[in-house]
């Protein structure tokens, strides 16, 4: 086998025909002899190059409304066929098969009938056989033939022709024979996944996992672990798909964050009030709603300011300048949004290290989604944690009901718990968080913690008593002893929102009452490990 080989002939069949017919002309001008199939022959011939049709290759044509078209000897010999093995070139001297030596294919459009919410028989007849089986074909004889998949790697392709005289180099064969593998296992997972969904299968046999490279990141969590971000296709607002318009290239870490705090600012509905969330290593530092979105930020901000240096915020709203204009106060590492005006992208521009991501929408929290933790030797999957609580679902078990200003507080309370890891503490009043504890081995830790961040903002902003004072208390789950209720309540707590479920509700609920306190229990914990 030598490194270098020419490229002659090639078969092109694309389902998406962006760039096809310039790539087509290019080849042809190279002297490359081109097969196509239905619409991508149709659309080669009506632009001027010069096309023969697979159907005159095989002597069958296209049939079953194109399920049949590629499915010959006459196409999979010339993919397969090793050029330096006599036999097989015997063969193909024999029996008239010509060598392929590019292939150039993109799939039916499964994924995007799927997005689309097409029914079963549909995304059926939008499963690929034909493509699939040339590009592992092409792929699997790597060491003579070209296959590309993806349209963005034309002029790649063009590019390697030039540099080599016509020729390809067996290196570059090798990367486009990883993608098209890649490509075809990200099909196939695809496939597989909604089938176990339409067959509502909780648990199927087997799972594939795919993704599609967005960025090759400097590192990981820390500076000696490789990392890259991959997208899933499924189109989220978020991080994900969001427009970088300004600020360094984003790091794991702030990809992880930022992720955080959007999927927590979204939980507040920006037709009922601007909201804001200021994150910080995964956890919400203070999370705020107000009349305006600058008052919504600086609520937040008052929570913790000193955790809220270097953090992430994320925006239910545009961003405006107003509110830019208090962000840029101090340093942030990541403003996250559905938009921004002008104005605010002005006063973002003079601080060129913040980045601003611009997602043109907020995610669904309550759409399904599926959610995968690796472990060793395994993935754990689970749905991804979309529950949620009305007024309608809370039921009081104290003397004392919340009043409808208390019971606001608790359901904000309670949105926030579930975006903080276990054990979670939080203090909401007046729409804001006030004192956030995460994180901690034990439920009465995270109740000081909460409670000793909120006398220190008070000291800090020349206050007489603690943030705390009068505040909801939210806990992702139940009290297991009354302890951690009674260290809220000492904090200033005045009503509690909590799963319950406890062996010892009763004595929780019996202590909640002898310190005057209002509780509802939920029926629902957020646990977020």
């Amino acid at each position: 086998m030598t490194d270098l080989h020419p490229v002659r002939r090639a078969l092109i069949s694309v389902s998406d025909k962006t760039g096809l017919i310039e790539l087509g002309q290019a080849l042809e001008a190279r002297g490359v002899e081109i097969l196509s199939t239905g619409g991508s022959a149709k659309a080669l011939r009506d632009a001027g190059v010069a096309v023969k049709d697979v159907a005159d290759v095989t002597g069958f044509p296209e049939m079953m409304d194109g399920r049949v078209k590629t499915l010959h000897p006459m196409v999979h010999g010339g993919l397969l066929a090793l050029r330096d093995n006599d036999a097989h070139v015997a063969s193909m001297d024999e029996h008239g098969i010509g060598a392929i030596d590019l292939l150039v294919v993109n799939l039916y459009p499964f994924e995007e009938t799927v997005a689309k919410g097409a029914d079963y028989d549909t995304c059926i007849e939008n499963i690929d056989i034909g493509g699939p089986a040339m590009i592992r074909a092409a792929a699997k004889n790597h060491a003579f033939v070209n296959v590309i998949v993806d349209v963005q790697d034309y002029d790649t392709l063009l590019a390697e022709l030039d540099g080599n005289e016509g020729q390809t180099s067996y290196a570059f064969r090798q990367r486009q024979a990883q993608i098209a593998y890649a490509r075809t296992g990200a099909y196939d997972a695809a496939v597989s996944s909604w089938m176990a969904g339409a067959l509502e299968l909780e648990a199927p046999r087997r799972r594939a996992f795919a993704g599609e490279l967005k960025q090759t990141l400097r590192y990981g969590e820390n500076s000696h672990q490789k990392a890259a971000f991959y997208t899933d296709g499924s189109n989220r607002p978020g991080v994900a798909t969001a427009t970088q318009l300004q600020g360094k290239e984003l790091s794991y870490n702030n990809i992880n964050d930022t992720d955080a705090a959007f999927e927590l600012v979204a939980e507040f509905d920006p037709a009922v009030s601007p909201a804001v969330a200021i994150i910080k290593h995964a956890n919400p530092c203070g999370v705020a709603q107000g009349a305006t979105l600058v008052e919504a930020y600086q609520k937040a901000f008052d929570c913790d300011r000193t955790s809220a240096f270097g953090g992430i915020v994320a925006l239910n709203q545009p961003l405006d300048a107003e509110t830019a204009t208090k962000i840029v106060e101090i340093f942030t590492e990541v403003v996250i949004a559905p938009g921004a005006s002008d104005e605010a992208k002005e006063i973002f521009a003079a601080k060129k290290n913040l980045r601003l991501l611009l997602t043109d929408g907020l995610p669904d929290t309550r759409a399904a989604l599926t959610a995968y933790k690796q472990v060793g030797g395994g993935v754990l999957v689970q749905d991804k944690d979309v529950g949620y609580v009305g007024m309608d679902d809370l039921k009081v078990v104290t003397e004392k009901a919340p009043t409808d200003a208390q019971m606001q507080d608790l359901l904000f309370a309670w949105k926030v718990a579930k975006h903080v890891k276990s054990n979670a503490i939080v203090y909401v009043k007046d729409q804001a968080t006030v004192g956030v504890g995460a994180g901690q081995m034990s439920r009465l830790d995270s109740a000081n913690v909460a409670a000793s961040k909120a006398e220190r903002m008070a000291a800090e902003l020349g206050l007489d008593e603690s943030l705390a004072k009068g505040s909801a208390v939210a806990s992702d789950a139940f009290f297991p002893f009354p302890d951690g209720l009674l260290e809220a309540a000492a904090a200033g707590g005045t009503c509690v929102i909590q799963p319950g479920g406890s062996m010892r509700d009763q004595e929780v609920i019996d202590a909640a009452n002898e310190a005057g306190l209002a509780m509802v229990f939920t029926g629902m914990r957020h646990f977020r490990h």
